[in-house]
């Protein structure tokens, strides 16, 4: 008879408890991770830009349109810094930015970061500059933000990838988005954020939306290839010289509008209106980050609206107000960070309510000298009632409930022909409004065209592909406006070619009152018989 002595479940579980304490142990000492004193991670606040280095450094800087980029280094370069925009991301930014970042960012990391890194080794490897001469003698400035994003870790993932590229030093500035021009790196520093710094760059971004605005308006039409974007480059360089220079700037708008106007347009040409939308940097970026999806679309025989980075400077303006407005309404005032403890709350919303006319009003007068004619700034407050019963007017996250706003007032007040939102792919923000949200707005309206698509890098064929078929519908849509205006106004193509209709279809310049989406439609509802 054989006697089996059992261990009671306590033996067990301590038994149990044992070996994986052991196991726990082996793997931290096979890790590096068995040191007496763990030190956490941080990330080191760089070195400051200091005023005696001012004449040595050079500043680089980008991430808006070409054109916003290459404007706002003309205006700090009038300030007296040394100053060089970068060139738009492409692939091998990507390639860059996927070989020295972590795993599963978004593409605007991935892209922005690989596009410095792409730069300096550039400059290592071409120009031959050693890596402490880089390191020493250019920094980079860049935007930060918070909330449900990755964006809001940009600046840790620049200095992890430029450390892991061999440029451990080089010197990354963070300016907060939430909180206007502050650096984050702390210090004294030679970047004077003054009246005169501030002013400088929105005017350069005023123009910078002003002259998209203008490019997307004529280049659709022009009848010979080229036109308007060659005049659009000599424009640049006038206003460069003025913003460079501070000199004044309203002789070098009307040199650009002289240039712009020299530009031939058949108007008569039918062709659909497409709104891109979506998350800021992928609606912006005019290289692989969108897959150039805006000459895509022009060349595919669309007419494209952009949106204006001024129109997300009122969006922040609007957002300071709603939150003011909201916070007076507490029992009592908070002493958060943007509390209204100890402060008067009219004043601070008046002081919203001037920025807000005097940006309108510096956009209005640049836009009436250049020749941008009828173009309306979007209404923060329509846009937020039209959006708020789908999407909460307190969500902040990527263009908070301004995605979906848009795309009501686009079909509501026919604006476009079809709405495009570009999003990277695993963009939080961006993707529960344009994958969820948009949804319940479509059934709303069935009569949108709305389109949301992802951006990975390598994923150009499949979203050309459904862009395509979607743009077969807007250019239906954009077809049906244009006959059923002929047909009220007793019309026919022939009689358009006559003369004097073809005179007032050949204006650059001239836009013609909004009835319907379609701009060869709108041109025949404002002729005169």
């Amino acid at each position: 008879m054989v006697v089996v002595k059992r261990k009671n479940s306590n033996e067990a579980v301590s038994s149990l408890d044992d070996i994986l304490l052991k196991f726990q142990k082996e793997q931290e000492t096979a890790l590096g991770l068995d040191q007496e004193k763990k030190i956490q991670w941080f990330d080191p606040v760089p070195r400051p830009f200091l005023a005696k280095d001012k004449s040595d450094m050079t500043l680089l800087f980008g991430g808006l349109s070409m054109i916003h980029d290459y404007l706002v280094e003309a205006a700090l370069k009038g300030l007296g810094y040394q100053v060089k925009h970068m060139e738009c991301p492409d692939n091998e930014s990507l390639r860059y930015g996927k070989e020295f970042g972590n795993r599963g960012q978004c593409n605007p990391t991935y892209f922005t970061v690989g596009n410095l890194i792409k730069y300096l080794v550039y400059l290592r490897d071409v120009e031959g500059k050693s890596k402490e001469e880089i390191i020493g003698n250019y920094m980079f400035m860049t935007s930060g933000s918070c909330g449900p994003c990755r964006f809001g870790t940009y600046a840790t993932e620049y200095r992890k990838a430029l450390r892991d590229a061999g440029f451990e030093g080089f010197r990354v500035i963070l300016f907060q988005q939430t909180e206007g021009l502050k650096q984050a790196s702390g210090g004294e520093s030679a970047l004077k954020l003054d009246a005169s710094f501030f002013i400088s760059v929105l005017k350069a971004v005023v123009l910078g939306d002003i002259l998209n605005t203008l490019a997307y308006r004529i280049r659709p039409y022009e009848v010979e290839a080229g036109a308007t974007d060659a005049a659009l480059e000599r424009s640049k360089q006038y206003i460069y010289k003025a913003l460079s220079e501070r000199k004044r700037l309203r002789p070098s708008l009307i040199r650009s509008r002289r240039e712009l106007e020299r530009v031939r347009v058949d108007r008569t040409r039918v062709k659909p209106k497409v709104s891109i939308i979506g998350e800021f940097w992928a609606m912006t970026t005019e290289g692989d980050g969108n897959y150039q999806l805006q000459r895509f679309l022009e060349n595919e025989g669309a007419e494209v609206e952009v949106q204006s980075v001024t129109a997300w400077i009122l969006f922040l303006i609007w957002a300071g107000r709603f939150d003011t407005i909201k916070r007076m309404q507490l029992r009592e005032a908070d002493s958060g960070k943007n509390g209204l403890k100890g402060k008067n709350p009219f004043l601070r919303l008046r002081m919203f309510g001037l920025a807000d006319r005097t940006l309108r009003m510096i956009f209005q007068s640049y836009a009436k000298t250049i020749g941008l004619y009828h173009y309306h700034l979007p209404d923060m407050d329509e846009i937020a009632r039209v959006a708020h019963e789908h999407y909460n007017n307190h969500l902040r996250g990527g263009e908070g409930h301004m995605e979906v706003g848009k795309l009501i007032l686009n079909v509501v007040k026919q604006k476009v022909n079809m709405t495009v939102s570009v999003k990277p792919f695993g963009c939080m923000p961006s993707s529960g409004v344009s994958d969820g949200v948009q949804s319940l707005i479509i059934e709303k309206y069935p009569n949108a065209i709305f389109l949301p698509i992802e951006t990975t890098g390598d994923g150009a064929i499949n979203v050309y592909s459904r862009v395509q078929m979607m743009l077969y519908k807007a250019k239906q849509a954009a077809q049906r406006e244009f006959e059923l205006a002929l047909l009220e106004k007793g019309l026919t193509v022939g009689q358009l070619q006559n003369k004097q209709c073809s005179m007032q279809f050949a204006r650059p310049l001239q836009t013609s009152r909004h009835v319907v989406a379609c701009t060869a439609a709108n041109w025949v509802y404002g002729l005169r018989r």
